[in-house]
């Protein structure tokens, strides 16, 4: 490890005794630059430091004059050791951090682009994504964040972010105790393909994804959630609904529409998929549903079939939730499309048709583009510039209806975390979760690796469950350290540049590693959207297996 000095002046020796004259020193960008010695021993980060001009460091320099190049090789690892610890307390971290550009296990994050975003006004009140396509059998719809499209486009203040994490972290609770009380209980044909577009949400003032498909003959706004099951809308006559951009779905309008019966399997199945059993309606022939997700919000309605429009694929009697009574942290959206595992998610649902597996790319929070939905086997269409690595889906009798993996370990610039419990700790992919959220054992090696690399930056408060902070406001840029989680079969999930830091405040005074702890060893650690970003998911449930790639998410007809 180098380090380079600017002298004036002044000849000294190269590393290797070369000479090397003011000006000349060899290497690219770097004009009246030498090199003074190594800082290899010192086993230092930054693979080089380049010093300004300084006076008084110039008077230091010129004092050495009267040595011969050999004396002051000899001398080179006071010299050196005096730069490294000049350069300590002399220079702002700026300087230091963009020396660790060129190592290969940290990456450039350029604060700018990933600031929320300010309020503006736009008279468009509903805009939300249409487009699908078809490509080689593959149906492609858009998939956005759920703030993509709003009448008042939102500013991302603090007591709005703290008002979803807060959110986040009640549906982590919720997940938790769902999976405590079940662990205390205990043909071929030929397959379609669709793409959806899937959207950033936002601008609804929250951090879910969105796509549109169309429900009985009308498009639908559906937030994406693999953590459930009961794919819903809010339905007219509404004896108590949210606001949303979409008129409210009417049932009289589609002639396809019709109710399930009580007494049915499928009303049945609403056990598995809610864990409350479908209840008989004012006629005791119909069947009502209920679904709480833990954070208050909730929906309850009648259970009925309709056909469903996903990109050009059409799928016939599909079983969903018609909303009466609904409220909660939903935006301005639909409902929710369940992508879980139960009889009544979509992915079942849809087996048939699509074989059972779904892909997605989710686009970042602050740029305006968009990630795909992929329902099908159709790998040709993604997009991914890494191969795609698979791990085993871990089957858990007591909880069937997610998705769980197993962790063998996690790495932070090249650093591989010690902890007896890889390999033996499953964690929950979950596109409705927002942040992160790691053992307590695990958190505590993660923040500890992460500090020692990402150093020298002021320090910044605690943001609601975000306890490792830093202002970076007179930052352009920074470099921070990579990031890999590590699965069976060598699989690995390389968490994207902008899924590392989260701005809690917008000019960067107060930006935080965006993952969080849980409360205890024994809960289940959750791998959140947020770290998902520009990344292909493959999901298969007929080869129980998980698949990531690296991708930047776009959508483009």
């Amino acid at each position: 490890m180098t380090m380079q000095v600017r002298l004036s002046g002044l000849a000294c020796c190269g590393e290797m005794g070369d000479v090397v004259s003011p000006g000349s020193s060899g290497l690219p960008g770097t004009a009246g630059w030498v090199q003074v010695g190594s800082l290899n021993s010192l086993a230092s980060p930054f693979p080089f430091v380049l010093m300004p001009t300084s006076n008084s460091l110039e008077r230091f320099l010129t004092s050495f004059h009267h040595f011969s190049c050999e004396q002051i090789k000899n001398m080179s690892f006071l010299l050196t050791f005096f730069f490294f610890s000049f350069t300590l307390h002399a220079f702002p971290a700026t300087t230091m951090a963009a020396a660790a550009a060129t190592s290969g296990d940290t990456q450039v994050l350029t604060l700018k682009k990933l600031k929320w975003p300010t309020q503006e006004q736009t008279n468009t009140t509903i805009c939300f994504p249409q487009r699908s396509r078809t490509e080689k059998n593959a149906n492609i719809l858009e998939l956005r964040h759920r703030d993509y499209c709003s009448k008042h486009k939102s500013d991302w203040n603090q007591k709005q972010q703290k008002h979803i994490l807060l959110s986040d972290q009640i549906r982590v609770h919720s997940l938790q105790s769902r999976i405590k009380t079940a662990l205390s209980n205990g043909v071929d044909q030929e397959l379609s393909q669709a793409e959806i577009p899937l959207n950033s949400g936002t601008k609804l003032q929250t951090l879910n994804y969105i796509v549109t498909v169309t429900l009985g003959g009308r498009n639908r706004t559906l937030i994406v959630d693999t953590g459930s099951d009961v794919t819903w809308v809010q339905c007219e006559p509404c004896g108590s609904c949210y606001n949303q951009q979409e008129p409210l779905f009417n049932p009289s309008q589609s002639p396809s529409y019709k109710q399930v019966l009580c007494k049915s399997t499928t009303c049945q199945n609403l056990s598995d998929a809610t864990g409350n059993s479908g209840i008989c309606g004012v006629n005791s022939t119909t069947c009502n549903y209920y679904v709480s997700y833990g954070d208050g919000s909730y929906t309850r309605g009648d259970l009925a079939a309709d056909s469903l429009l996903l990109g050009t694929t059409l799928v016939k009697d599909f079983v969903f939730g018609c909303g009466r009574f609904n409220d909660g942290l939903f935006g301005g959206v639909s409902g929710l499309m369940g992508l879980g595992r139960s009889a009544l998610s979509m992915v079942s649902q849809t087996y048939d048709v699509f074989g059972g597996i779904f892909s997605y790319c989710l686009p970042s929070v602050t740029e305006q583009v968009s990630g795909s939905l992929i329902l099908g086997d159709e790998a040709s269409v993604y997009k991914n510039f890494s191969p795609i690595s698979y791990t085993n889906l871990i089957s858990n009798p007591m909880m069937p209806t997610f998705y769980f993996v197993n962790l063998t370990g996690i790495s932070i610039g090249g650093v591989s975390l010690q902890d007896p419990s890889f390999g033996h700790k499953e964690m929950l992919i979950d596109s409705g979760t927002v942040i992160t959220r790691l053992s307590p054992s695990f958190y505590n090696a993660v923040k500890t690796e992460f500090l020692q690399q990402f150093s020298g930056f002021p320090k910044a408060p605690s943001f609601s469950i975000l306890d490792t902070c830093f202002n970076l406001s007179t930052y352009d840029e920074v470099i921070i350290p990579t990031f890999e989680l590590h699965f069976d079969l060598d699989a690995k999930l390389t968490i994207d540049v902008s899924g590392i830091l989260y701005f809690a405040k917008s000019d960067a005074s107060q930006v935080c590693l965006a993952m969080s702890s849980l409360s205890d060893e024994q809960e289940i650690g959750i791998i959140g959207n947020y770290q998902q970003k520009n990344t292909r998911v493959v999901y298969n449930t007929k080869a129980s297996t998980l698949g990531f790639a690296e991708e930047t998410c776009s959508y483009s007809d």
